[in-house]
């Protein structure tokens, strides 16, 4: 489409000027362009620059300039009426209702006034009439029709998308609700005996090796954050308002991304494993899915470097924001190197996959003195809108 633009707060498209330029040519080719021409020509063509605004006014403006043609020479009667044509093709394209059907009668009238004029017989004045003024209206009437069928087709288009919307919402759902009830039935089942035995254990220990109370303790309470946090993601499984919305964004609130890293490098640290930790504070306003995956990879990071680096008597976190907001976290340890550490399960992979969600690179592998996992996550990707 052309560019729409406003004059004094009137939509105005710029190639609506080019009547102007069809006065301009046609009055001085046509004829010998007297002022009565120039004047009734270059009217007619203001006057097409508002029919996008206020086509009824224009047309029955048209339709008097037109009439006021009639004695006026062939230069100026060619582009009134070719201007008038346009109008009543204009405003029965723009406008609904039977108001089109009035706005168009003084256009008819005009041409029969014009050619009676020219002519002075019924049967031409008719016919010139007829084919004119009729054919005007009949391409506006068609030119309608498009806009209606158009009209319709976005109309069915818009409310396909919202149906797939809403059915990709539902499936969704029925899926996060799946996982729940296995997590729920299953995984929490599981963590929950294991919780249960844990404290019979303790009170079975009684005042035994202190170290042995203090181990019984740490996995105790480590089962019972475990048992929280998986309550918490249930609950978010099941509510129905977040199937249709970032699915990372309940599960970690901005204010609550240094308290989780935190959380993790003291549970390791009560396991054993003295950890340095430098986070920076601008962390704490990255968006819900950077969030969540800074805190993957350093639970994942520390936790396998608990599990697997042997004599190791360190590790450290590091999460940085640059000034181009590119987030880069790194867990290293100092522990035996190997040239590779067999670690079962899927965590690696997994925090691979939720790096690369985010369009950002991950690794794992060898350090200069122990193992290492790095993630590097570019800014936020900001929806492009667009259409005019």
């Amino acid at each position: 489409m052309p560019a729409v633009q406003k004059i004094a707060g009137v939509p105005f498209v710029p190639v609506r000027l080019l009547p102007l330029v069809l006065a301009a040519v046609t009055v001085p080719v046509l004829g010998s362009g007297g002022a009565l021409d120039w004047v009734l020509a270059f009217a007619a063509a203001v006057l097409t620059i508002g029919g996008g605004t206020w086509p009824y006014v224009v047309t029955v403006a048209q339709a008097v300039l037109l009439a006021v043609a009639a004695d006026s020479t062939v230069s100026a009667r060619f582009v009134v009426q070719f201007l008038a044509l346009y109008a009543v093709i204009e405003v029965l394209m723009r406008r609904e209702g039977w108001w089109r059907a009035v706005a168009v009668v003084p256009a008819w009238g005009a041409t029969a006034v014009l050619w009676w004029v020219l002519t002075g017989e019924f049967a031409r004045t008719a016919l010139a009439t007829v084919v004119l003024a009729g054919s005007a209206t009949i391409l506006g009437v068609h030119m309608w029709s498009l806009r209606l069928g158009m009209r319709t087709y976005h109309a069915q288009v818009a409310e396909l998308t919202r149906l797939r919307s809403v059915e990709a919402v539902a499936v969704r759902a029925a899926e996060r609700g799946a996982i729940a009830r296995e997590l729920h039935d299953l995984v929490a089942h599981h963590v929950a005996s294991i919780v249960l035995r844990v404290g019979i254990a303790r009170h079975v220990a009684g005042s035994a090796d202190a170290r042995v109370a203090e181990v019984l303790d740490d996995v105790h309470a480590t089962g019972n954050a475990a048992l929280g946090d998986l309550r918490e993601l249930v609950h978010v499984l099941r509510d129905p308002a977040t199937a249709d919305r970032d699915p990372a964004a309940p599960l970690l609130e901005p204010a609550d991304l240094r308290g989780a890293l935190d959380a993790v490098v003291t549970r390791i640290e009560q396991a054993g494993l003295p950890v340095t930790s430098e986070v920076d504070a601008a962390a704490a306003g990255l968006d819900a899915l950077r969030r969540l995956a800074v805190l993957r990879v350093a639970q994942e990071g520390l936790t396998n470097a608990l599990r697997h680096a042997e004599q190791a008597t360190g590790a450290r976190l590091r999460v940085s924001v640059g000034e181009d907001d590119v987030v880069r976290v790194e867990v290293t340890d100092d522990g035996r190197p190997h040239a590779a550490r067999d670690l079962p399960g899927y965590g690696l992979a997994g925090l691979s996959e939720r790096v690369d969600a985010v369009g950002g690179t991950f690794e794992a592998g060898p350090g200069e003195r122990g193992w290492r996992l790095a993630a590097v996550l570019p800014p936020a990707r900001v929806p492009s809108g667009g259409g005019a």
